[in-house]
């Protein structure tokens, strides 16, 4: 696995998902902004997941979706861990308990995870499987 790689794309995933979640909060749709941000989270995840794998699997096709998955994910979860919940979570009342064991944040996180393994499984695995014959 090229850790390095899956770090940076991790973290180029989570600044671009934390600018449409800031950004989310101008523009007032539904009554619930929080619950309006987590549905733009929920939706921006799935292409930057796609693209983050698209271009994480042009140097490697052994590693499977879940391992690539589960770094990029970890990677933002500890960008959220060090600057989400201290700049935008805590100065509204929230904490570190209540960010991390919303039902929203479990949802998208199992969403980045199973995105990366779709992509592996229709576009990596038939590759490794013609590799092999």
């Amino acid at each position: 696995m090229k850790i390095k790689r899956a770090l940076l794309i991790g973290i180029v995933i989570w600044i671009i998902a934390i600018l449409f979640y800031s950004v989310s909060y101008s523009i007032p749709i539904m009554e619930n902004m929080e619950t309006q941000a987590n549905l733009v989270l929920f939706v921006v995840v799935i292409p930057l997941v796609w693209f983050g794998c698209t271009f994480y699997y042009k140097k490697d096709l052994q590693t499977h979706g879940y391992l690539v998955g589960q770094t990029m994910l970890l990677t933002a979860v500890i960008l959220d861990a060090l600057i989400t919940v201290p700049f935008f979570v805590i100065p509204k009342g929230g904490s570190h308990f209540s960010f991390f064991t919303s039902l929203g944040f479990w949802i998208i996180a199992a969403e980045f995870l199973l995105v990366s393994v779709l992509y592996w499984y229709s576009r990596v695995y038939p590759k490794t499987k013609l590799l092999k014959n």
